[in-house]
């Protein structure tokens, strides 16, 4: 069951960000995809009724745009009720949910569910470990319903990092890290089912070279994003995610109906069968992100 979509780089952004309306309204980064307004970890206890008031003003005036979605990071369920309260509101894409378990992923869910928003729920928890707790929230999503509200999973790797009691090195991607074998079992649990996920975010903002090669480990999982913490690494992401010629041509051939099913192009065995999936994505990757230069 194969999903097609692509988001590039994520920037959070907290609500208590004094350039909020600018950002949100493309006045600022205005080549932003998808950008979070985050009321959880990215915003302290005490500055909290501050970011919802911050929010309201914003979600009032903000001018549609097409280009941009836009997500609301909620704090808990009962933010999310004061947020989906504001006027204003319904020009938001989504929202991003922390933490989410089978087990409190209603609390949310039922808020919604009569809308058109879309929901990233975030693995960050202790369950993320247990390959028979992440089944469980996957039948859980998969319900009638609750799936075509599903745009994405979102990986927190360092809510998930902190639970081992360790920080990601800064010479290491975060696949050298403990959570490389997590990521890589979340990726067999959920992508097969039709469920995308994204890539956690890279803290060390002086080391880009680091953080281009984490992304390409990041295509090679199958991540169809990453969240990005500072505005100097939404193109270095996003560069990443234009194709190859190469690619594009061997995707071209892959669903063209004329080819035979198994065929040698580039050096490289294709199967129609077998890479037709991917054949897609790399044509829709392709569409929003654009291809290299032949240079």
């Amino acid at each position: 069951m194969a999903n097609h979509k692509v988001m590039g780089a994520s920037l959070y952004v907290p609500a208590t960000h004094k350039d909020l309306q600018q950002i949100a309204d493309g006045g600022l980064l205005g080549e932003l995809r998808s950008v979070i307004f985050c009321t959880e970890d990215a915003v302290a206890e005490s500055e909290l009724s501050y970011a919802l008031f911050s929010l309201s003003l914003v979600l009032q005036q903000m001018v549609e745009r097409p280009t941009t979605e836009r997500f609301v990071r909620v704090r808990n369920p009962e933010v999310l009720k004061r947020v989906l309260e504001m006027p204003g509101v319904e020009k938001l894409t989504g929202f991003v949910l922390p933490k989410i378990t089978q087990h409190n992923f209603d609390a949310y869910f039922k808020q919604i569910r009569k809308t058109h928003f879309m929901l990233m729920p975030t693995l960050e928890t202790v369950e993320v470990f247990d390959d028979a707790e992440m089944k469980q929230l996957r039948l859980c999503l998969e319900r009638p319903g609750v799936r075509d509200h599903i745009q994405a999973l979102r990986i927190g790797g360092n809510d998930l990092l902190a639970l081992l009691g360790i920080r990601r090195p800064r010479h290491l991607t975060i696949y050298r890290t403990p959570l490389g074998a997590v990521i890589s079992k979340l990726v067999t649990i959920f992508r097969p089912y039709g469920f995308v996920l994204t890539a956690p975010v890279f803290e060390h903002l002086d080391n880009p070279s680091l953080l281009a090669l984490e992304v390409e480990e990041d295509l090679a999982h199958g991540m169809i994003g990453k969240t990005a913490i500072h505005p100097s690494q939404v193109a270095l992401i996003e560069q990443h995610y234009r194709v190859q010629h190469r690619d594009v041509d061997v995707a071209m051939r892959i669903i063209d109906e004329s080819s035979p099913a198994v065929f040698r192009m580039h050096n490289s065995m294709c199967e129609v069968a077998t890479h037709r999936a991917w054949a897609h994505g790399v044509l829709e990757q392709a569409r929003v992100f654009g291809v290299h230069s032949l240079v």
